[in-house]
């Protein structure tokens, strides 16, 4: 099974591999999920690691006693934080190099100070926001970093953001996860987690650039 095809699988039956992997693994498990997270929220260009439906089976593993949802919780926590910040990091050291600013016929000083302001005014919600959305999510730090969104209000909504994504999530499968109808229709679920957020995401970015059409 070549990488590209074992990711796939990994994201559509998330539910199983991890399973497997508590077993073969035991504690190590805890440092996979860590960075699977990490890489997910830390890395720009691996956007589709599972980020949801591993929070929730994670909840669902421990409520039958497989993991500690407490150390779960802890190392995802970090992860989520560390990701973001490495992401946001990331996007504020190269974001100028990569633009050269005024001197590459790549940037465009408005829309740079249009994304600055946006995100001095909206970046907390947007970055808690992100946290629900596949690919959203990876791309929202890194494009805080590069706006010069001011740090330590992004560490901030950060904290929170994963605080409530989480916690939420993990608690969830927690409490519903292993109910009948749930184990039932999971795979099902997982594919709702994957693309109801995305298509949520996909109209708000078409209504924006549809309004910014207008407004030209």
């Amino acid at each position: 099974m070549d990488i590209a095809h074992f990711l796939i699988d990994f994201i559509l039956h998330v539910d199983k591999h991890l399973a497997e992997f508590v077993q073969m693994y035991g504690v190590w498990v805890y440092g996979l999920l860590f960075l699977i997270v990490f890489v997910e929220t830390g890395l720009v260009v691996m956007p589709f690691l599972p980020g949801d439906s591993l929070l929730f089976m994670v909840g669902a593993l421990a409520g039958t006693g497989a993991m500690s949802l407490p150390v779960a919780m802890a190392v995802l926590l970090a992860a989520a934080i560390l990701g973001d910040q490495l992401n946001y990091s990331i996007g504020r050291y190269i974001g100028p190099k990569v633009f050269q600013w005024e001197n590459s016929r790549w940037f465009n000083r408005k829309a740079f100070d249009s994304a600055h302001a946006f995100y001095e005014k909206h970046g907390g919600v947007t970055i808690i926001v992100a946290r629900f959305m596949p690919f959203i999510r990876t791309f929202a730090p890194f494009v805080a970093g590069v706006a010069e969104m001011n740090r330590a209000t992004f560490t901030a909504y950060n904290v929170v953001g994963a605080l409530i994504w989480v916690l939420g999530l993990t608690t969830v499968g927690y409490y519903f996860g292993n109910i009948p109808f749930v184990q039932q229709h999971l795979s099902k679920i997982i594919w709702a987690m994957i693309l109801v957020p995305g298509l949520i995401a996909l109209y708000g970015g078409w209504k924006a650039s549809r309004s910014a059409s207008r407004a030209a």
